[in-house]
C-alpha cells in the first residue's frame, strides 16, 4: 500500500503543478495584452506649437536664401520683363543687383511664412474633418502669406527697383524711397501684392500638399525628397502660370511705371 500511496500523491503534485503553470502562463497572455492594448492606445502627443513654429522658421528661411540665391537671375530677367513696355529692351547685365540686399528680407520673410504655415495647418486639419483637408491647407497658405506679406512687401519694391536699374543699393533705395515717398511708398502694391500672393501661396501649398496625400495613399509608403521636391516644383510651376497676370500688375505698380 505504501507504494501505491506514493503514486497517488505524485500523480496529484504534478496535476497541481501543472494547473499552476497553466495559470501563469494565462496570467502572463493576459499582461501581455494588456500591455501591447496600453500602447495602442496611447493618447497622441500634445500639439507643440513652438517645437513646430521654431523647426518651420529654420526650415523655411534656409529654404528661402537657397531658392532666392539660385534664381535670382531668372526673377530679375522676370521683372525686366514685366516692367518693359511696347517693346522695350531687356538688359542682361547684373542679373545679381541687389541679391544681398534682398536676402536680408528673404531670410525673416521666408521664415515667419513657414513659421506661420505649419503650426496653422495642424491646428486646423484638427479642426477640419479629412475630406476638408484642402480646406486647411489653403487657410493656412493664405494666413502664412499675410504675416510675411508684412516683410515680403518692402523686399520687393526694393528688390525690383533695384533689378530695373532705378537704384544701385539697397540701403540708397530704401532711404530714397522713404524720403520721396513716405514710408508708404515701401509699401507700394501692397494690394496688388495681397491680390497675387495671397492666392499664389495658398493655391500652391494645398495643391503640394494634396498631391502628397494622394501619392503617399497610393504608393503606401513616405515620401523621399526627391519626390517632395518635384511635386513641389509641379505645384509651383501650375500656381505661377495661374497666378503671372496678377503678377505682371503687381510688378508694374511696385516699380511705379
Amino acid at each position: 500500500m505504501g507504494p501505491f500511496t506514493l503514486a497517488v500523491d505524485t500523480k496529484s503534485s504534478s496535476l497541481v503543478s501543472s494547473d499552476v503553470s497553466n495559470r501563469k502562463i494565462k496570467n502572463l497572455q493576459l499582461q501581455t495584452k494588456k500591455c501591447f492594448a496600453s500602447v495602442s492606445m496611447e493618447e497622441e502627443k500634445p500639439f507643440d506649437f513652438l517645437r513646430i513654429l521654431f523647426e518651420g522658421i529654420i526650415a523655411g528661411g534656409t529654404a528661402g536664401v537657397v531658392v532666392e540665391t539660385a534664381l535670382y537671375p531668372i526673377d530679375t530677367i522676370k521683372t525686366r520683363l514685366q516692367a518693359a513696355r511696347g517693346g522695350g529692351k531687356i538688359v542682361l547685365k547684373g542679373l545679381y543687383s541687389g541679391l544681398a540686399g534682398n536676402l536680408a528680407g528673404v531670410l525673416p520673410a521666408s521664415a515667419l511664412f513657414v513659421g506661420v504655415y505649419e503650426p496653422t495647418k495642424q491646428k486646423l486639419l484638427k479642426l477640419f474633418p479629412e475630406n476638408l483637408s484642402a480646406v486647411a491647407h489653403l487657410t493656412a497658405g493664405a494666413i502664412g502669406g499675410i504675416a510675411a506679406s508684412l516683410i515680403r512687401v518692402p523686399t520687393e519694391v526694393v528688390k525690383q527697383r533695384m533689378q530695373t536699374g532705378q537704384f544701385t543699393s539697397a540701403s540708397n533705395a530704401v532711404h530714397v524711397i522713404a524720403s520721396k515717398e513716405g514710408f508708404k511708398g515701401l509699401y507700394a502694391g501692397y494690394g496688388s501684392f495681397l491680390l497675387r500672393d495671397l492666392p499664389f501661396d495658398a493655391i500652391q501649398f494645398c495643391i503640394y500638399e494634396q498631391i502628397r496625400i494622394g501619392y503617399k495613399a497610393a504608393a503606401r509608403r513616405d515620401l523621399n525628397d526627391p519626390e517632395n521636391a518635384i511635386i513641389g516644383a509641379f505645384a509651383g510651376a501650375l500656381t505661377g502660370a495661374i497666378t503671372t497676370p496678377l503678377d505682371v500688375i503687381k510688378t508694374r505698380l511696385m516699380v511705379q511705371v
